[in-house]
């Protein structure tokens, strides 16, 4: 078998064509120009957001009122019962998300957000502000959940996904 050829150059092309290799990546980023650079430079990693999958969920949205705090608390409790589980008067689901609420309102928004979900007999009590900035923190919030037996709880701020953050997990 024979192949093309060019008879007008006297010539065979190669086949295929050859072409430059890709070029190769550096195995490090670039350092930067001076040392006063790498040392204000700052690593920034993504932050997690807050995602509940794989179990029962609810969540509600409440304007920033007087009202919001004992609604929330009637909301979580009902749904709860809803889920099965037999809420007592004297459990605390209710009034925890009450407290959380009553704090998000104290961040000054227009709208708090509450999530509730459910897993092995634990529920976790989320509440977002939905205020941009840092509030000053309340560690007396803290306290008081500890107090009212949680399991664990806990304050962030995040200024991208639904500003401060407070939550609490608690048996049922």
């Amino acid at each position: 078998m024979t192949s093309p050829q060019d008879f007008e150059e006297g010539h065979r092309p190669d086949y295929p064509p050859r072409t430059p290799p890709p070029p190769k990546k550096p195995v490090e980023p670039p350092r930067p120009e001076n040392q006063a650079d790498a040392e204000t430079a700052l690593i920034v990693q993504p932050r997690l957001r807050a995602r509940i999958s794989n179990r029962r969920a609810a969540n509600w949205t409440y304007e920033a009122a007087k009202w919001s705090a004992p609604k929330a608390g009637g909301n979580t409790v009902d749904k709860l019962r809803s889920w099965g589980y037999r809420i007592g008067e004297e459990h605390t689901a209710g009034e925890l998300a009450a407290r959380l609420v009553t704090a998000a309102l104290e961040d000054g928004g227009s709208r708090i957000s509450l999530h509730l979900a459910d897993q092995d007999n634990k529920a976790l009590i989320l509440v977002l502000s939905h205020q941009p900035g840092h509030a000053p923190l309340d560690d007396m919030l803290l306290a008081e959940l500890a107090a009212l037996g949680v399991v664990s709880c806990g304050v962030d701020t995040d200024q991208e996904d639904g500003g401060r953050r407070r939550w609490a997990l608690i048996d049922v």
